[in-house]
């Protein structure tokens, strides 16, 4: 009998338990929705407000809010890497080459074509008349990075190089940066828009337009960052200055002496001669003259003055 008092005992007490865990699952329930009800009605009679907005919204980035705020960056310029992605390596690449060339003009012709045959551009030029004789420029062509070696080569050996400095500057980390900042802030413009359909008070329009005109300012801001670094991580920049030498800093064995350049030689030497002896004649013609005319009185006093003396003999 004890036995059967056991087996008789448990069972009315499990079904007990069961009944009794029901009821208070259920009023647990009840609690939690009354509480979110009660929220929703006075987050609704106090107004909206944009802060407390991105508060809230900020635990479920990662959600939907993240997805959404992803697929809006995609369809900018460009989105940040997906994790577990080899991200990009973004480098910011400049030149400055010094060269020295036996003419500018044909040295700035041959550097246009060398850049628009690598899929470059022009970005400034700047040539000028130093005396007569002499011309120089100043260049800066964007090349694309893949052809950036080649185009260096091919510029600094179109003369004499004088000088050449070179910059690579990683910026992958900035560029990361710019693009979460701007995903971030789209997810936030959209937060805000999406409140402004939902306000129905006028203060909380006005609040809320003022809230996106900044917003949107910082966005613009952030895609003109984008852009920048875009341009300058996709083409390279090089600087290029070019002179032409003076006739004493030529080589003498740049050109070749032949018959007719001798010839040329000797006939400046020539006339330089003839006119160094004009200018000595034409410095001692009155000294010349007056030197005649001194001798030409003499003679004719000096055959008078024996005829005076015989006659008074």
């Amino acid at each position: 009998m004890p036995f059967d008092r056991h087996t008789d005992s448990h069972p009315p007490t499990r079904p007990g338990r069961r009944r009794s865990r029901a009821p208070v699952a259920a009023a647990l329930l009840v609690v939690l929705l009354a509480t979110g009800a009660c929220g929703a009605s006075d987050s609704g009679g106090q107004g909206l407000d944009p802060a407390s907005d991105d508060k809230a919204a900020a635990p479920a980035a990662a959600g939907t809010g993240g997805e959404k705020a992803a697929a809006e960056a995609a369809d900018g310029p460009s989105s940040a890497p997906e994790a577990g992605s080899t991200a990009a390596v973004h480098v910011i690449r400049t030149a400055t080459l010094t060269i020295e060339v036996r003419s500018v003009p044909k040295a700035v012709a041959a550097a246009r074509e060398a850049a628009e045959a690598a899929g470059g551009i022009v970005a400034d030029e700047a040539t000028e008349r130093v005396d007569d004789a002499h011309d120089s420029s100043h260049l800066v062509l964007r090349v694309p990075q893949a052809r950036y070696d080649e185009v260096l080569r091919e510029l600094a050996g179109s003369g004499k190089l004088l000088s050449r400095t070179s910059n690579a500057k990683d910026v992958t980390g900035q560029v990361v940066d710019v693009e979460s900042r701007i995903a971030t802030q789209k997810a936030s413009v959209a937060r805000v828009r999406d409140l402004m359909d939902k306000a129905e008070k006028l203060t909380d329009v006005v609040t809320l337009e003022g809230e996106l005109s900044s917003r949107q300012s910082d966005l613009e801001s952030l895609l003109a960052q984008q852009a920048s670094l875009k341009d300058r991580t996709s083409l390279a920049t090089v600087t290029l200055e070019l002179s032409e030498p003076y006739e004493g800093e030529k080589d003498p064995g740049e050109e070749d002496t032949g018959f007719l350049d001798a010839l040329r030689g000797g006939w400046d030497a020539f006339v330089t001669m003839l006119r160094w002896i004009a200018v000595a004649i034409g410095a001692t013609a009155p000294f010349l003259a007056a030197a005649g005319v001194l001798a030409l009185l003499w003679r004719l006093l000096r055959g008078r003055l024996p005829r005076r003396r015989t006659r008074s003999r």
